[in-house]
């Protein structure tokens, strides 16, 4: 069948949440939009996110009395970071857009009512010690909302298994991220289960604006800024939304995009319109996870959707798109693990946590150790790789932190870690020089008892510290010597979160370049489909997010005939 209107919907390939927004950014403009999902369910990656939203000279900051940033102190910040590692791939003019940009598109999505933003209180920038950096103001999320606002839409929602839904920023800055954290088969911690028994739960006093009552249903972190957006969308006349229906071709004529055909459980349809990607990255086809970050299966994994199979990245080459890339050790990956329940993967602060490090085959540390950046950055150094490279930790970190989906104080899967009474033995078992391994422990194990690491600077970005580390522990939230026997191990891999850096090629409005370097007349991207050509290899957690609504705030106003000056 085929379905045809000249002055038609735009059509948004991908339902999570730059795909929302540019769907409601069109509509609200007054020219409809049909989104297409591949899945049963919407969210996409952003939903099972931490729903950080990274925005620099923003209002809410503003509001909330944080004063101190302005577009070039941003840019400053950016360029900073981004002139370290391959800063040739920074688009200078996609940069200024997004920067200049960026601002309006949050305080219009909160004037629409699609959000209400708050700052996340005390979070620093990644890169404290950059010029430009900030102490906290740039990292927004939504305050916490009802999921009954949803209505039907409520049980199409992706829920995160990675963060709890249900308590906020605060609670987990004061307390940690490992102790409010979910666990791999999904189950909610006591937090959440108590705040859906109707009890008190820990983070829902906060001065947020939410109002408990007994049929509560509070959604926090990327799930709640999700919803947000979806409770706007699913109430817009003018925006339907198709799950189920997974695009697998776009249609060309004349060198212009003017539709696709999806797959659907009534068979293959079309539909015309402009088209705007918008399917996240690549996270699960091997092929272009080999293709792009040069890993296998048994150094890779991803927490993100199933549905994240780089379908942007062939519907763009179908009609002569190009392809960016970032460099692979630039890329928002995460060292993790394989799930201690099901096939699936997983991840978490438990690297950062004190009490443990991470080394090489060779049994060296070579990284700081606490922070991802640093950790994919010198792993897939392409000069000096450590792949293969493993987490060790004492017994202390298994006492007091766990792992994964086991509690503090538990016993790990028979089989899932290796275990030993010395670190010479742990090494045999792990393929580590175990000689080495036990002279490398030595040296931290000293240093960290006095909070410092003079080799790698573990313990020095606040971001981490705050976020990712245990407040509680002294002198440093992230080091404490590894020292307790027994002692334990195990193989890591790089986990994909849905943010893959390399991706489809767009100008600083969203429009998708062709092989010739100009657009392709009807073909846009937005989020994560799209290369973080506009940052280049400057990342921070929330940019993906912040930039995803920003192309989307661009490409809903040109597609709807009021382009953003």
């Amino acid at each position: 069948m085929a379905e045809n209107a000249s002055n038609g919907p735009i059509i948004v390939v991908g339902a999570g949440l730059s795909g929302l927004a540019t769907a409601l950014t069109s509509a609200l403009n007054g020219r409809p939009a049909l989104v297409l999902e591949a899945a049963e369910l919407v969210g996409g990656a952003a939903a099972y996110s931490g729903g950080q939203v990274w925005c620099g000279a923003n209002h809410v900051a503003q509001r909330e009395g944080i004063d101190g940033d302005s577009k070039q102190l941003t840019e400053t910040y950016v360029r900073d970071v981004a002139s370290h590692l391959a800063p040739e791939v920074l688009d200078e003019t996609a940069l200024l857009r997004w920067i200049d940009v960026s601002p309006d598109a949050m305080k219009y999505f909160e004037d629409q009512d699609a959000i209400r933003w708050t700052v996340i209180p005390g979070l620093a920038d990644y890169h404290n010690e950059a010029d430009g950096a900030l102490p906290q103001g740039r990292y927004l999320t939504n305050e916490v909302i009802d999921g009954s606002v949803l209505g039907e839409w409520r049980a199409k929602l992706r829920y995160s298994p990675y963060f709890p839904v249900g308590t906020t920023y605060r609670d987990l800055l004061e307390r940690g991220r490992r102790a409010t954290y979910v666990d791999e088969s999904g189950e909610e911690q006591s937090a959440t289960k108590q705040s859906h028994a109707g009890l008190p739960a820990f983070g829902l006093s906060d001065g947020t604006r939410f109002e408990r009552s007994d049929q509560d249903d509070p959604l926090t972190y990327g799930t709640g800024v999700v919803a947000s957006f979806l409770a706007r969308v699913a109430g817009h006349e003018l925006v339907e939304i198709r799950t189920e229906h997974r695009v697998t071709e776009l249609v060309a004529e004349g060198g212009a995009v003017v539709g696709v055909r999806a797959e659907t459980p009534d068979g293959v349809v079309e539909l015309r319109g402009p088209v705007v990607l918008a399917t996240s990255t690549y996270d699960w086809d091997a092929e272009l996870v080999e293709e792009i970050l040069g890993l296998g299966p048994e150094d890779w994994g991803s927490v993100a959707p199933e549905t994240l199979r780089g379908d942007g990245i062939k519907l763009a080459r179908q009609v002569g798109g190009q392809v960016a890339r970032i460099p692979a050790n630039a890329t928002p990956i995460l060292p993790g693990w394989r799930s201690q329940v099901g096939t699936g993967f997983g991840y978490g602060p438990e690297y950062a946590m004190p009490h443990s490090m991470i080394v090489d085959r060779h049994g060296n540390r070579y990284c700081n150790d606490s922070y991802w950046v640093d950790i994919c950055r010198r792993t897939l150094d392409p000069d000096d790789t450590h792949l293969p490279f493993f987490l060790v930790w004492d017994d202390q970190h298994r006492v007091k932190y766990g792992l994964a989906a086991t509690p503090p104080g538990g016993d790990y899967p028979e089989g899932w870690v290796e275990s030993a009474d010395t670190l010479e033995e742990l090494g045999e078992r792990l393929g580590i020089d175990g000689v080495q391994l036990a002279r490398t422990a030595e040296r931290f194990s000293r240093y960290a008892e006095q909070g410092e690491d003079p080799d790698w600077g573990r313990g020095s970005v606040d971001y981490v510290n705050k976020f990712a580390g245990d407040p509680g522990n002294l002198p440093s939230p992230v080091l404490g010597p590894v020292a307790k026997s027994p002692f334990h191990g195990i193989r890591l891999r790089f986990v994909g979160t849905g943010i893959g850096t390399s991706g489809v090629r767009i100008d600083g409005d969203g429009r998708v370049l062709g092989e010739a370097g100009g657009p392709i007349a009807g073909l846009y991207a937005a989020g994560s489909v799209a290369a973080l050509t506009t940052t280049g290899t400057a990342y921070n957690s929330g940019i993906a997010l912040g930039r995803g609504l920003t192309l989307a705030y661009l490409v809903g106003h040109e597609l709807s005939g009021n382009p953003i000056a």
